[in-house]
């Protein structure tokens, strides 16, 4: 089965794109307010955050370096934020067993638990937004990225 795309004009682009804007406002917002919100016993910064994520994001963690430039910060700042993890009993670094050159990092069960509540809270509110969708479905893309937008934007 193939579908033809369909010509959008220019004002179609613009506005798709500033839909997408909005979503990423509010998405930022939305995350913001779970960090705040979730109940971890612990206050993250937006790159503390960003690391628990991609060492979370596999069972064997990451390497430091790929958390710095997936984190888009320095290897030195990266390193500096995984030790002030470290002490705080979210991650554990140890030595990479393939490559004695790097260093790995872990989320510890408290890291990991944290990292849960957080993506719990966040996809609760994302569930309500879509659960205030009227036929998600049926919705075109514009349309979709519209409604989404407007309700993502009480979180901006």
């Amino acid at each position: 089965m193939t579908s033809e795309a369909t010509p959008t004009s220019p004002a179609s682009r613009a506005s798709i794109a500033d839909d997408l804007e909005r979503i990423t406002i509010g998405s930022v917002g939305l995350t913001t307010r779970a960090l705040a919100h979730a109940e971890t016993g612990f206050e993250l910064t937006f790159p503390q955050w960003r690391a628990i994520l991609v060492v979370g994001a596999a069972v064997d963690g990451a390497r430091v370096g790929e958390v710095a430039a997936r984190v888009g910060v320095t290897l030195p700042a990266t390193s500096r934020l995984l030790r002030r993890l470290e002490r705080r009993g979210l991650t554990t670094l140890d030595t990479d067993e393939t490559d004695r050159r790097a260093t790995r990092v872990r989320l510890t069960e408290r890291g990991l638990a944290i990292r849960a509540a957080i993506l719990a809270h966040r996809r609760d509110a994302l569930a309500a937004v879509v659960a205030r969708l009227q036929d998600p479905d049926g919705l075109d893309l514009v349309v979709g990225l519209r409604l989404i937008a407007d309700d993502l934007e009480r979180f901006a």
